[in-house]
């Protein structure tokens, strides 16, 4: 029932990226020490009922303003705060996702102790553990929540819970968050993936790279300003003591297809498991590849960052 009541009430928030906590979602309630405190109260107060301690009042009456203050801390530590999260990037399944959440105070109250985790019962699997920060007056704070999707796809940014306790730790002030970002999961790499289909000539003349036994284009060139560190021939520099990088050119003159055809007899999520590491293989290697899912889904071969993406992505909404 409390699952049920939990799920129902969090329907009924807002969804939004940004929101201000104010008394309207703001909620407060004694901890179990607090109850316990409480109880020392009124044992104290019976007391000096009972034996007439004029010192039992002052101690009581002290401890019960003391509270009282406590709870108006409490209450305001969080009240006034603003939460915006960031769009998350998306992530690979298997791998935890971080959501980046900036905590701006706009008053020259300073906020300590204030924790944020996944909501209890969430729709995935995740480190319910708390990530705690403090906002400086009139500053920002930025800290990172953790969980990990189940499965490829997009997947909505779970609830989010924001608590604190400070300063006395007999309340416990809290607000429920549902953010409306989502979440692109791409497939998990094959650990050990054979090796990438053979690359097919392009129109337009020979190919004119050479091969040496380990599979890396013998042709290289001097450095030159602006090469990737990753076309540099780091063995050569060790042996040479200059900046050599891998001459690609003719290189580029080969396309590769990866087809979902070819990866073998496996289960489908085990077939896009692969793909996905040829994917990052082939824009490791700087290769022009093309991307071909049944359906017609078929990506030119390109190479770059955003084809990477756009490869990754078709792979994480196939059905």
């Amino acid at each position: 029932m409390r699952r049920r009541f939990r799920a129902w009430w969090q329907q009924r928030l807002p969804l939004s990226d940004t929101l201000t906590l104010t008394q309207r979602n703001v909620y407060i309630l004694p901890t179990r020490p607090g109850f316990m405190f409480a109880l020392t109260l009124v044992v104290l107060l019976v007391a000096s009922i009972n034996y007439q301690l004029s010192l039992g009042y002052l101690l009581t009456f002290l401890l019960a303003g003391a509270g009282v203050a406590g709870m108006h801390v409490t209450h305001g530590t969080l009240r006034g705060l603003t939460l915006r999260l960031r769009p998350p990037a998306p992530v690979f399944a298997g791998e935890a996702a971080l959501l980046e959440v900036t905590l701006t105070s706009e008053d020259r109250r300073e906020r300590y102790g204030i924790g944020l985790r996944v909501y209890p019962d969430g729709p995935v699997d995740g480190a319910h553990g708390w990530a705690w920060t403090d906002v400086p007056a009139l500053a920002q704070a930025t800290t990172h929540v953790s969980f990990q999707p189940r499965q490829r796809g997009w997947h909505p940014v779970p609830t989010l819970t924001a608590e604190t306790r400070f300063p006395l730790g007999i309340f416990r002030v809290w607000s429920v968050w549902r953010p409306a970002s989502r979440l692109l999961v791409y497939p998990a790499p094959e650990a050990y993936p054979p090796p990438l289909p053979v690359a097919q000539p392009m129109p337009g003349g020979p190919v004119q790279a050479r091969h040496s036994e380990g599979g890396e284009t013998e042709g290289v060139r001097a450095y030159r300003r602006g090469d990737p560190l990753k076309m540099v021939v780091w063995k050569k520099v060790a042996k040479t003591d200059e900046l050599i990088s891998r001459d690609t050119s003719a290189a580029a003159r080969q396309e590769l297809w990866l087809d979902y055809l070819h990866t073998g007899p496996l289960p489908a999520e085990h077939r896009l498991s692969r793909l996905t590491a040829w994917v990052m293989a082939a824009e490791q290697l700087g290769l022009v590849y093309g991307l071909r899912l049944p359906g017609s889904t078929e990506l030119l071969p390109e190479h770059g960052e955003a084809h990477k993406r756009r490869c990754l992505e078709q792979l994480a909404l196939y059905r």
